[in-house]
């Protein structure tokens, strides 16, 4: 695999690019604090145990539900109120989505890193806003971008003077509530900058459930493990303790009991696919 000379830079302890896996998880998005507290507080201790750098994860707001009915957020200033107080008690970094330009300041004064939603991922004045607020931006690569042309997204946020940025996959759409997986695209991206693997949404059915997301969370161990023997950077994964009563993207969310499972088989599907990253025929 081609290695790019750059990092993303979190913290001080956390960067991804280096030799340590970098794991970004929560639930979809901001139901409670206490949820959150509790998602946040089992997933930390499965990322130390397993080896991950932890950071934590749940979006602020849905502003891309399939339908306007649509749980959405439980406020802007709520959640992120939330997401600071999670942070503060766990002494963990922060993610979570942008959607607008204006939210930039905002949403960066609380969190580590904000996140590109897939579908907006060409749109520049969203990105220059992301990357001159000075935090780390993950891009998610659009369903419709070929991973080469995601090197312009990057651009963008680094003319800002901001090199912290780095690429995330999740899969690419033929329409037909389905996503495929390209796993040449990890490399490609790679290329470019650090790359994280969204395990979540490459096994979402977009629209499959008619007014709402379904997906195959079935199939998430056998990408996990695929997209890790890869070599990459880091791994997204939502999670909820009850993912039927989850208020987005239940379908596929991995349940909160079986996380550490999870982390400890993709820890040695990572670990093996490092072994193997510079091994290469021409």
């Amino acid at each position: 695999m081609n290695r790019t000379d750059k990092i993303m830079k979190i913290t001080d302890s956390v960067v991804l690019g280096k030799e340590k896996p970098v794991l970004f998880s929560g639930p979809c998005a901001v139901e409670s604090y206490d949820i959150c507290l509790e998602i946040g507080t089992k997933v930390k201790a499965w990322a130390d145990e397993h080896g991950f750098s932890y950071v934590f994860k749940a979006s602020f707001d849905k502003a891309n539900r399939t339908s306007s009915g649509s749980f959405r957020s439980i406020g802007m200033d709520k959640s992120l109120e939330v997401l600071q107080r999670v942070g503060n008690a766990l002494q963990v970094p922060l993610v979570t989505d942008i959607h607008e330009s204006y939210q930039a300041d905002e949403v960066a004064a609380v969190v580590d890193v904000l996140q590109i939603p897939a579908f907006l991922c060409r749109q520049t004045d969203l990105l220059l806003a992301a990357g001159n607020t000075g935090k780390a931006v993950k891009i998610k690569r659009g369903q419709f971008m070929a991973p080469e042309d995601m090197q312009y997204a990057v651009t963008k946020v680094r003319s800002t003077g901001n090199e912290n940025v780095c690429l995330t996959e999740r899969g690419f759409s033929l329409g037909y509530h389905n996503l495929v997986v390209d796993m040449r695209g990890l490399p490609i991206m790679r290329q470019f900058a650090p790359v994280v693997f969204d395990i979540t949404h490459s096994v979402q059915q977009p629209g499959g459930q008619g007014g709402s997301s379904g997906g195959q969370r079935e199939f998430a161990p056998i990408l996990a493990r695929a997209a890790a023997a890869t070599g990459i950077d880091g791994f997204f994964i939502e999670t909820h303790p009850e993912p039927s009563k989850a208020l987005s993207d239940g379908p596929n969310l991995i349940p909160l009991h079986r996380m550490g499972d999870f982390l400890e088989m993709l820890k040695a599907a990572w670990t093996l696919g490092r072994n193997y990253q510079d091994f290469q025929i021409q």
